[in-house]
């Protein structure tokens, strides 16, 4: 069948000429006198959620956080006055053992300040990453152009010291003029400045997962596991957080900690997740590696699983554009059977 497509035209709706008639879903509109055009009223469905704002509920009185509080000035006055009584009684027995004294207490003082300085910093920079994800999924949600553009300009902010993203800096700083959809522009920064991070962490978190498999198999004492397993946690933590930008202090990592833990719970938890237990029994663990690395692939997986929450909650921007990390992706190493291990264990007792 042959159609008879009319040229673009101008026109406005209030013209007598114009014919507005509701949409049938048909795929030729209805025919009309020459010289009219005809305007059909398509239903236009709203897809995007209603935000509901959240109820007003009262505030209370943080007693917990007073009393904490309290309790920590009381110990700082405590310290302070301990200090004094020793500078004074170093005094009283020699000048030159209270000047040292004095010193001493002057330069640990300048250095707690630094150290509080650099800790508040370093929350500060966590909040601001994690109000960042935050405000960018509003704006995948309601399709704010502008929103979208302010998260953009926050985010290259963010990542200015990251010289891999250079150039992604400076292409995005291109598009961001051309791109109309405000949810568009949020993905498209998603691809261009989170997918070279995103390889460097699934990385780390891999190869922290190989070490703690590896460390905990050989180990002969569960003090030691525990502790290794700890430290590498935290140094997983750190170099996640300083990867996407946050850069938190030691205070920030274990609230990063904590997050990921919470994150977690909420997706399932550590041991009963779903990925988990189909890497541990889809895979046939029990049959591939021997009973002396079981528990050491289980804490790799267990490394690896906290590592890809920590992903989530230290990331910028939220998972919209790009696949999550999948634990499959991370532990494949974990689950190859080591034959220098499994040789030295088929290998018959010496006579």
């Amino acid at each position: 069948m042959t159609r008879n497509h009319r040229k673009p035209a101008a026109f406005r709706l209030d013209d007598a000429r114009v014919v507005i008639a509701p949409g049938t879903g048909a795929e030729e509109p209805p025919p009309t006198r020459r010289g009219y055009a005809t305007v059909l009223l398509e239903p236009d469905p709203d897809t995007l959620p209603v935000l509901v704002p959240a109820p007003n509920r009262r505030r209370k009185f943080a007693w917990g956080a007073l009393f904490w509080a309290s309790l920590g000035g009381l110990t700082v006055l405590g310290f302070c006055l301990a200090v004094t009584r020793l500078v004074e009684d170093l005094f009283a027995r020699s000048d030159t053992l209270g000047y040292l004294a004095l010193a001493f207490a002057i330069v640990a003082a300048a250095a707690f300040v630094a150290i509080a300085a650099r800790e508040i910093a370093g929350l500060a920079r966590l909040h601001a990453v994690e109000k960042l994800r935050g405000r960018a999924e509003t704006a995948l949600v309601t399709d704010d152009r502008d929103e979208a553009r302010a998260v953009v300009r926050d985010l290259i902010s963010i990542e200015r010291v990251e010289p891999r993203l250079a150039r992604a800096r400076t292409a995005l700083r291109a598009h961001m003029g051309e791109i109309i959809d405000g949810a568009d522009l949020i993905r498209l920064s998603e691809r261009e400045l989170m997918a070279p991070l995103d390889e460097e962490a699934r990385r780390l978190v891999a190869a922290a997962a190989k070490r703690v498999s590896v460390v905990t198999a050989v180990s002969p004492r569960a003090a030691v596991d525990m502790a290794f397993v700890f430290i590498t946690v935290l140094a997983l933590v750190r170099r996640l957080a300083d990867l996407y930008g946050a850069r938190p202090g030691a205070i920030g990592r274990l609230r990063l900690i904590r997050l990921a833990i919470s994150h977690l719970a909420v997706t399932g938890g550590m041991a009963a997740s779903d990925s988990l237990i189909q890497q541990v029994l889809g895979h046939g663990v029990a049959a591939k590696l021997s009973a002396r690395l079981g528990e050491g692939v289980l804490n790799g997986l267990l490394t690896a699983r906290l590592g890809l929450a920590a992903i989530e909650v230290a990331r910028p921007l939220p998972f919209a554009a790009l696949p999550k990390p999948a634990l499959r992706d991370v532990v494949a190493g974990l689950l190859r059977k080591r034959p220098e291990l499994d040789e030295d264990e088929d290998k018959p007792p010496a006579a």
